[in-house]
């Protein structure tokens, strides 16, 4: 069977041997609990030496190399390298997160030191300029930052006695800091005639402004402020890498291999020469030392921990050992003990013991080892070595057998038969050559058949067959010993293989990638009899498959640790443990396998936190066989709210345009009109895409959102109050827990989250910078003062805030896929869930890092996509609904039971004082108690059930339900088809608010003498709303295709409607009943309209550039308009209805004789003189005004004049709304623009008595009034438009002086003499409109 799904066995860090002692120093401390503190590649260790028991902190996930320790000698701060390096604070007795630090520093962080009260932790990047930061590490908040020095740090500390001061030492420097306020400046020390300019590589502060450093040449440099006042020479023979203070004096360690005791004057008190141990060697250097009490560690560069006794100072004793310094390659496991050996480029080779967790036997040999096996008897060890040779060597003495050279070049691969007969030998020169063991290993075969060098070999059981990789991917069979190739498939179908240790085969398809490169993999080891096997690979990680597996892209579970890669890994001989071996990091790891019967017993343990998931992210699920997605999500999942061209890019579009802008500046402009526009009523709800964004105010007011607006509905008057502050669309909304205040998150390029008042519209902060495209979830904290936030970027970023300072507290990357809901913990601000698409985490913050679990589901199933969240009665329940209609119930972060309680998915749940409320695509409402054990009740939504009073109709039966909210004694319910409705808990439901669905709305007619207008949609529903103050849809009908413009013929009674498939309908206007339908085209008609007066004519506009005229009282088509090189944008009537006038997509204006459909050239002084039934055309000399600057970006959609012919007002793909002065003549015409729409604005009408403009949204879905105000009556509001965009060149403004000193660009030079001062107002701020606050 071909399961993709992950194993259910894991492993678990059991073991890591080595110590990273180079290129690092001052690394390894005592912890209060008397245990020992280091690191080794990516896990920083806790060992017990009482208990010979480590414990691992797994939250980095790249090389550590910077450790400090707490003053309290618990909490641990370890820095990592990377491209975006972080720096966590744990404990070192739970190994848990504490606190994550990130986003400041890049490349890695070089040094860490924690001050005398522990509060703040002081870091020096790797960065060019050596940065060096201060923190607040509780809060993850950065105090100050300073460029540290041109040339790389080595130490730094704080003063311990004096607050506020730090010393930090390096490649020849040494500076003593002064942190105040958030500021940092640096002095550096002056070494004067006392000692040289050289390196310091370590220091210890002391009384009296006293510093004590080392230096490279082995003395110590004695510091008084910041002058050198004395030098301790020869304190070591060789550079100082570590020094340690503590209650009793100083310790320091040097490349000398020597440690020496000071006390507090720094008088000398012994000296502990490690060379001349009984452990000691030639060449050992110590890079870092701890005193405490009679007890000092020392770690030395090769990788060895040391400690040493006081009053038994020669017999130290060896606590840890790993490789030295270089590539390590070699593994081999012994094949009856549990033993392994290792051999790396530091030429040596070791023995550990499993059990023992240490070095048994070390041998050195020439040359540096790449290869390893152990023969079936397990009496002899081989090593393959770089240069070509292998030795064997007997196990139990590390005596030499043989030493061969056959080979130029590197050996990669040997493996001993299974009957211990043969040892094949693979090498970098492509063949593999065969030795007999019992001839003392003399050749008696060779494989020639590969093109590329040998990566990896199998025997077969019964010995008689060898199977290859090389480096080219390529898999190749040999007959043994003599090494012919098989190429006869029969002849290999029925090989049983001894091992499996290749990376190509059926057998292991599943372990790579669905696109990946070939030699990523670096080792594979398979456990037959468990049925799982163990890969290593380039990134570091170690993962755990099912064997066979066969399906490319196989789910796996994943154990980071190692740093880089992984070289080599190996079950034991019983597959109690595997064994994988780091190439830089040169460490070996030993994991313990957990088989899945005794995972049960071990659930109990709390999964290991970390900041990157132990599961693979593309093994979210268990199962393999993934349920398919509802289709409603699918859409969801795949709208991306990229915009081309957002409104953050208009300044600097218009800053291209500029030549344009100073020639049309010097031509005298139309100035803008007096009269104005206010947002009066908007019909619309956006459903179709969001979730839980509606709510009722604590005042019984109803706050939601559609398009860029922010709505307050008021349900007794049937009125809305706008909040206007955002500029695209809003895609989430959180209501405060006291409900008086909102956030609301928008689409952008650097997208805001405003959060405002419901009563007095106002913004209260707008919180930027950190999400990129858009904000799709917001939530408030249960005390109000923090807000979380989840972006639509790649990775979904999660944000903590607090909105009140507009300070950002954390962030984390949440997910790849779509994350919907963000919630957090009422009852411990600190906490939070996120749910999304296979996704549920529980996140907990760790000062400026969010650290997330999965879900864990246990043997329940599989992690479901999640729609919807809350928070229970306690802190550690919560429930989430699913997309298969379950309502997950999680203790902690276990998830206990489901319930089902929707078909299809649960898109909104609500929690109650007691119980739940929940919503679904099914179209119900259900009330649950408040364990979800019973459903109280439920209400379908149905049209049956609309009370009299409603705004509107429902357009279909069990809506999908997006929100719920409870209050008032009602259930307020949002649907996908953009409904608002209010359900009475004795049954009935009002209809409040409605808008189309989602697909773009393009057709918009005003009736010609009543309050009415007809819109017409991609949604494929002709409505008719009702303009006055009732503000109600009065009609639908649903339409068998989407549509794009319709009209009203001029008696009000009939409506042609254009549909997307080129036929067009008229209707009866009141009861929209077909009076005649018609189709002659196959493209979209894009504007239909009826001729002026008796409407004798009916003139049809499609995409295939033509327009129809029909006789409407004969129904016959009567002209065609031809000659337009594009599709036909818009249409207008000349009053005597006998001639068209047509603008098309290549921005043609032409014009037609009717009914025959002659063109006619007209110039365009004749084009002013012609009386117009109707303009909406957006070209000719009477509109040129209208175009922007940028023009070329975007498109004016739609325009309409007012019947008083003074007033033009237009739509564009920005979103803005304009009104112009007509006639529009000249270019870039002054305007006033109104921001409510979202993207396009596509249509744009005044209604019969220019009392209303009307306008609809493209994708926005909404149909908005704006009330129309002449001049002088109105009161001024705030939300009055922004001006044109060319501001200041009001006429005569300036003088040519004045110009010029504005274009001047203002140069900063340093030396530059001192410039006048200067008084008053430049001319050109003069006259300024009034400020806000003046307007009210």
């Amino acid at each position: 069977m071909a399961d993709r799904s992950a194993p259910s066995c894991h492993l678990r860090l059991e073991w890591v041997y080595g110590y990273r002692g180079h290129q690092c120093r001052n690394n390894l401390y005592y912890t209060a609990a008397k245990e020992i503190v280091y690191f080794v590649a990516g896990v920083g260790v806790v060992y017990s030496p009482r208990e010979h028991r480590q414990k691992f902190y797994l939250g980095h996930q790249d090389d550590i190399i910077s450790l400090a320790l707490h003053p309290e000698r618990v909490l641990v701060a370890t820095g990592q390298v990377g491209k975006e390096p972080y720096i966590c604070v744990w404990d070192s007795y739970t190994v848990q997160t504490v606190s994550v630090l990130k986003d400041v520093h890049t490349h890695g962080i070089a040094c860490l030191a924690f001050d005398l009260d522990g509060q703040r932790l002081v870091s020096v990047g790797l960065d060019s300029k050596n940065t060096v930061c201060v923190w607040d590490w509780r809060k993850g908040k950065l105090l100050s930052m300073a460029p540290g020095h041109t040339d790389r740090i080595f130490d730094i500390s704080w003063d311990l006695y004096q607050p506020n001061k730090l010393v930090s030492c390096g490649v020849k420097h040494i500076k003593f800091w002064s942190l105040c306020g958030n500021s940092l400046t640096p002095k550096r020390g002056v070494f004067g005639k006392t000692g040289d300019l050289q390196t310091i590589l370590c220091l210890a502060c002391a009384r009296d402004e006293v510093t004590y450093s080392g230096a490279l040449n082995g003395d110590i440099y004695v510091w008084k402020g910041i002058n050198l006042v004395r030098t301790i020479q020869g304190a070591h023979a060789a550079g100082i890498f570590s020094m340690n203070a503590c209650e009793e004096g100083f310790a320091t360690g040097g490349r000398d291999g020597c440690v020496r005791l000071w006390d507090l004057n720094f008088k000398p008190i012994t000296v502990i020469d490690l060379r001349e141990t009984d452990q000691g060697y030639k060449g050992l250097s110590v890079r870092s030392v701890c005193w405490r009490g009679d007890h000092i560690l020392v770690g030395t560069q090769d990788s060895e921990i040391f400690e040493i006794v006081v009053h038994e100072r020669n017999k130290p004793f060896l606590i840890m050992q790993g490789h030295c310094e270089g590539e390590l390659w070699a593994l081999a496991v012994h094949p009856t003990k549990p033993l392994a050996m290792t051999g790396s480029d530091d030429r040596s080779v070791r023995i550990w013991s499993l059990i023992d967790h240490a070095l048994i036997a070390r041998c050195n040999m020439e040359e540096p080892i790449r290869c390893a096996a152990v023969s079936t008897d397990g009496i002899h060890l081989a090593l393959g070595m770089k240069d070509g040779s292998f030795t064997v060597l007997r196990v139990r003495d590390m005596t030499e057998v043989v030493h061969i050279k056959d080979r130029k070049e590197a050996i990669h691969e040997l493996k001993y038969s299974p009957d211990g007969n043969f040892l094949a030998v693979g090498s970098n020169d492509s063949s593999v050559d065969i030795y007999g063991v019992v001839q003392r290993y003399k050749k008696v075969g060779e494989c020639i058949g590969s093109s590329s060098f040998i990566t990896h070999m199998d025997w077969s059981s019964d010995s008689k067959y060898l199977q290859t990789n090389d480096g080219n991917g390529k898999r190749l069979f040999y007959r043994m010993p003599s090494g012919k190739e098989v190429t006869n498939k029969e002849e290999l179908k029925g090989i049983q293989w001894a091992s499996w240790t290749c990376v190509s085969g059926l057998e292991v398809n599943g372990i790579w990638p669905k696109y990946s490169d070939i030699n990523d993999i670096n080792s594979v080891d398979a456990n037959f009899i468990g049925q799982v096997m163990v890969t290593a690979d380039d990134y570091g990680i170690v993962k755990l498959f099912r064997y066979p597996c066969l399906r490319k892209g196989a789910k796996f579970k994943k154990y980071l640790g190692h740093s880089a890669h992984v070289t080599n890994v190996r079950w034991s001989h019983d597959h109690q443990w595997v064994v994988s071996i780091g190439g830089a990091d040169h460490s070996v790891f030993q994991w313990k396998f957990v088989p899945d019967r005794k995972l049960k017993d071990s659930l109990h343990i709390a999964p290991q936190e970390s900041l990157v998931d132990s599961n693979s992210d593309e093994s979210d699920s268990d199962q393999s066989d993934v349920p398919e997605l509802d289709s409603e999500i699918e859409q969801e999942t795949q709208i991306t709210y990229r915009r081309q061209v957002y409104k953050e890019d208009l300044p600097q579009l218009k800053e291209q345009c500029k030549e344009k802008r100073k020639s049309a500046a010097s031509k005298r402009r139309e100035r803008a009109p007096g009269n104005s526009i206010r947002l009066h009523f908007v019909h619309g709800y956006r459903g179709y895409d969001c979730r839980s964004n509606l709510f009722y105010t604590q005042t019984g007011e109803i706050v939601y959102h559609v398009a860029a607006v922010g709505v307050v509905y008021n349900r007794q008057q049937n009125t809305q109050r706008f909040y206007l502050g955002h500029d695209d669309d809003i895609l989430c909304l959180a209501i405060h827990p006291l409900k008086d205040y909102v956030a609301t998150g928008q689409v952008g390029r650097d997208s805001s989250i405003h959060i405002w008042d419901t009563e007095t519209i106002k913004p209260l902060s707008v919180l930027k910078g950190y999400h990129q495209y858009g904000v799709c979830a917001v939530d408030f904290s249960a005390d109000g003062k923090r807000l979380a936030s989840v972006g639509i970027d790649d990775n979904h970023t999660i944000v903590l805030w607090d909105w009140k300072k507009g300070e950002k507290l954390s962030a984390v990357r949440g997910s790849k896929d779509k994350i919907f809901v963000v919630k957090i913990n009422p009852f411990m601000p600190d906490k939070l869930i996120t749910v999304g698409i296979k996704h549920m985490k529980f996140w907990r913050r760790a000062g400026g890092g969010l650290i997330g679990r999965k879900g864990c589901i246990g043997a329940l199933g599989r992690t479901d996509t999640m729609m919807c969240a809350v928070y229970g009665w306690t802190e550690e329940m919560a429930f989430s609904g699913t997309s298969t209609g379950d309502v997950c119930i999680w203790r902690d972060v276990f998830l206990i039971k489901t319930v089902k309680a929707h078909d299809g998915p649960v898109f909104s749940m609500h929690a109650l004082e007691k119980g739940f409320v929940t919503g679904g695509k099914d179209g119900v409402v259900a009330l649950w108690d408040d364990t979800f054990e019973r459903c109280l009740k439920t209400y379908a939504i149905k049209r049956a059930a609309l009370a009299p009073g409603s705004k509107g109709l429902l357009l279909e039966d069990n809506p999908s339900i997006r929100a719920i909210s409870l209050g008032h004694g009602h259930i307020l319910v949002g649907t996908k088809n953009g409904e608002i409705l209010e359900v009475d808990k004795s049954g009935p439901i009002t209809l409040l608010v409605q808008g189309h669905m989602e697909g773009e709305v393009w057709g918009l007619a005003t009736h010609p003498h009543l309050p009415i207008c007809a819109t017409v949609s991609d949604d494929k529903t002709l409505r008719i709303w009702d303009l006055s103050p009732s503000h109600c849809m009065l009609a639908v009908r649903k339409l068998k295709k989407g549509g794009r413009c319709c009209c009203f013929s001029p008696d009000g009674k009939a409506l042609a409607v254009g549909l997307n498939d080129g036929s067009f309908l008229i209707v009866n206007a009141d009861t929209l009943e077909d009076l005649v339908s018609f189709q002659h085209r196959k493209d979209v008609i894009s504007e239909i309209r009826f001729s002026p007066g008796a409407g004798k004519y009916l003139a049809v506009a499609s995409c295939d550039n033509f327009v129809d005229i029909y006789n409407v009282m004969s129904s016959k088509r009567v002209g065609i308009c031809k000659g337009a090189s594009s599709y036909i944008t818009h249409m207008d009537w000349d009053v005597r209805g006998k001639l068209l006038q047509v603008n098309t997509g290549a921005k043609e204006q032409l014009f037609f004789e009717a009914p025959r459909g002659k063109k006619q050239t007209i110039p365009s002084l004749e084009v002013e003189k012609i009386g117009w039934a109707s303009w909406t055309s957006v070209l000719g000399s009477c509109c040129e005004g209208i175009w922007p600057i940028i023009g070329e970006v975007t498109d004016v959609t739609a325009s309409c004049l007012t019947s008083d012919s003074k007033v033009l007002a237009t739509g564009d793909d920005f979103g803005f709304v304009k009104l112009f002065r007509y006639p529009a003549k000249g270019k870039f015409g002054k305007f006033k623009r109104y921001v409510a729409h979202s993207t396009h604005v596509t249509n744009v009408r005044w209604t019969y008595d220019d009392s209303l403009l009307v306008t609809v949204g493209g994708a926005d879905t909404s149909l908005m009034l704006w009330t129309y105000e002449v001049e002088g009556h109105r009161d001024s509001r705030q939300c009055d438009s922004e001006e044109s965009d060319l501001d200041s060149e009001e006429d005569g403004g300036y003088d040519s002086d004045v110009t010029r000193e504005n274009e001047i660009n203002y140069t900063i030079k340093a030396l530059s003499t001192n410039i006048r001062p200067m008084f008053g107002i430049k001319p050109h701020l003069q006259q300024k409109e009034p400020t806000l606050d003046e307007r009210g």
